[in-house]
């Protein structure tokens, strides 16, 4: 029998053992090795879903800020809105209070002209009267021009002014004629006869001055 091939009885229980020893170290630093990464994955995820739920609220926090900027921008835009109408409203109502105080002065200015122009026939007719020819010592005539001359003291306290254009040039503006004569005496155009006084109220003409006009 050749002595390199045989087996020493006495060697094998050794073998066996040692193998043993060393399947049981490397099978429990498998096991280990094994646990240690089943940790490492589960951090892994943990911190994964960590991280999305921080994600998660970081947009939600987000969402809720930007919300309220959505809320006030629109009040924002509505306290203008509603500035805008205001200023509108007292525009309007400026407008409206001079408008109608124009009005008025307008309705007082009217009437004011058509209650002097209604005078102006009694104040013709108490002019001609006081300038009739007669006795100045006369009670009557004292009494006509008295009064003539208080109502010549109402139209000037209420701005009225005469308009006597004799010979002066005619005015269409002011004069309304209603005869024409040539004179070799007067100008062109020239007032040569009043037949009836006009009247201004102020610079407006509340009554036209009725004359003859030379040349």
């Amino acid at each position: 029998m050749n002595k390199e091939n045989s087996t020493n009885p006495s060697e094998m229980p050794e073998s066996l053992e040692a193998r043993e020893v060393q399947e049981t170290a490397e099978a429990a630093e498998a096991q280990e090795t094994a646990e240690a990464q089943e940790t490492a994955e589960a951090e892994t995820v943990g911190t994964q879903e960590t991280g999305e739920d921080g994600g998660a609220a970081e947009a939600e926090t987000f969402a809720l800020t930007r919300e309220q900027m959505e809320q006030m921008e629109a009040l924002a835009g509505q306290m203008a809105e509603l500035n805008d109408r205001h200023l509108r409203l007292l525009a309007e109502y400026d407008n409206y209070r001079k408008r109608t105080q124009k009005e008025k002065e307008g309705t007082y200015q009217e009437a004011k002209i058509d209650t002097i122009v209604r005078f102006l026939e009694i104040y013709d007719n108490l002019e001609r009267a006081a300038n009739q020819e007669g006795d100045e010592d006369n009670v009557h005539k004292k009494g006509m021009v008295m009064i003539f001359h208080q109502l010549q003291g109402v139209l000037e306290k209420l701005g009225v002014t005469e308009i006597d254009p004799m010979g002066e040039p005619f005015d269409p503006e002011r004069h309304n004629a209603v005869l024409h004569i040539e004179d070799e005496n007067l100008g062109e155009s020239v007032v040569s006869q009043v037949f009836q006084k006009g009247f201004l109220l102020g610079n407006r003409v509340i009554r036209f001055a009725t004359v003859q006009v030379a040349n």
